[in-house]
């Protein structure tokens, strides 16, 4: 009998000691998105994270370990975020938290980064306050910034001399935040310039037609646009139903993005200058192998979802990879001046602020058979277009 007891508690030792081992072999991967209510950018972005995952686990994992990804799905909800984030770190014991997707529940994340003490890699929310105002050592961000990106398309702007400039745009964080970043930096760059209107209409829910009027009754030079996905294909409908854009200039943030400007079809509109992803034309070899991958496992194009989905996985293997660990302490370390490759090229992790130096493609939107593309597209880094180090030292509290 007692040798029975013994090999019973001998077999149950080896199940826990298996168990345990098994989940020392994976390394967790908590990514809390708005799926339900952002799918255009969202299903792209879990394929690029499917992706990069499929190929890491094949090449032997990181440190020896597997990667496994966790997701789920925050209802647009800054709230129901900071819910998910407690179940993945309590419940299913994550190693890292990454994902958001809207500004609003990307900062809310970042809060609860700061206050958990635990590593956040913001993939796709721009707002500058993620990584100035409320920016913390616990939260590194990939995607090129509000700032950044506009401060991309200003020296277009500028160059299109034009006085009377219109607004647009959801109103939250990152549509407001846009839009004060674009007159500052214009105003610097065209003294003269005036902003007679502006449109800021409730996010997913654009009165196209009263928008559309009111932009036109105050008879602007330009337009700087910042509406995208559902609410972006209402305005350009409208837009050209009542012909705002003919003979006026339009530039505007994401635009050339497959997610918005595929939906358009044969209302894309021509030559509005436009931050986005010309996916069908680059020839970069990091691009070629990427889109050759993705396409060969979804037999889809990619879209920029998928680029940063892609990216914000490699970016935590090569930082837990560096660090040796997931602890946090170390990889908050390892992110630091961290350099990834992405189908864009090599981005690294700025020592300033925590933002990568990814870039984004400008360019210009042209209608060809039907169909939207972008053209006259340059590659620009993101590590030129931030402010000073002084002016971030000022924005972002001290760690």
């Amino acid at each position: 009998m007692k040798t029975k007891l013994h090999l019973g508690a001998a077999l149950a030792a080896g199940m826990a000691f298996s168990v345990a081992a098994q989940a020392q072999g994976t390394i967790k991967i908590g990514e809390i998105n708005s799926y339900k209510a952002q799918p255009a950018f969202l299903e792209p972005y879990k394929k690029g994270m499917e992706l990069a995952v499929e190929e890491i686990n094949a090449a032997g994992g990181v440190n020896g370990k597997k990667f496994e990804l966790i997701t789920r799905d925050d209802n647009a909800n800054p709230g129901d975020a900071v819910r998910m984030a407690e179940e993945l770190i309590s419940r299913e014991q994550v190693d890292v938290l990454t994902g958001s997707f809207l500004s609003n529940t990307g900062l809310a994340l970042t809060d609860f980064a700061k206050q958990k003490k635990f590593f956040y890699l913001a993939g796709e929310p721009l707002t500058d306050k993620i990584v100035w105002q409320n920016g913390n050592k616990y939260t590194y961000r990939l995607r090129p910034s509000t700032y950044m990106q506009v401060a991309m398309l200003v020296p277009e702007a500028a160059k299109l001399k034009k006085k009377r400039w219109a607004l647009v745009y959801p109103n939250y964080e990152y549509g407001q935040s846009s839009v004060a970043t674009f007159k500052k930096l214009l105003k610097e760059a065209q003294p003269d310039v005036e902003f007679v209107a502006e449109q800021a209409p409730p996010l997913g829910k654009v009165d196209a037609g009263s928008v559309v009027q009111a932009l036109a009754d105050a008879k602007p030079d330009a337009i700087f646009n910042v509406l995208f996905a559902a609410d972006l294909s209402k305005f350009v409908r409208e837009g050209n139903t009542r012909g705002l854009f003919k003979d006026r200039a339009v530039v505007s943030v994401l635009t050339g993005e497959p997610e918005y400007l595929d939906p358009l079809k044969d209302e894309s509109p021509n030559g509005w200058i436009v931050t986005g992803y010309p996916w069908s034309s680059l020839q970069t070899p990091e691009h070629k192998a990427f889109r050759s991958a993705y396409e060969a496992k979804f037999k889809d194009y990619p879209r920029l979802g998928s680029v940063v989905g892609y990216s914000a996985i490699r970016s935590l293997a090569a930082g837990i990879a560096k660090a040796g660990s997931t602890d946090t302490e170390k990889l908050v370390a390892a992110f630091r001046g961290l350099p990834v490759d992405t189908p864009f090229g090599r981005i690294t992790y700025r020592v300033q602020d925590n933002q990568s130096t990814m870039g984004a493609y400008v360019g210009k939107t042209r209608n060809e058979g039907g169909k939207g593309v972008m053209v006259d597209y340059v590659y620009l880094d993101g590590g030129r277009f931030q402010p000073s180090d002084e002016e971030v030292r000022k924005l972002r509290p001290a760690d």
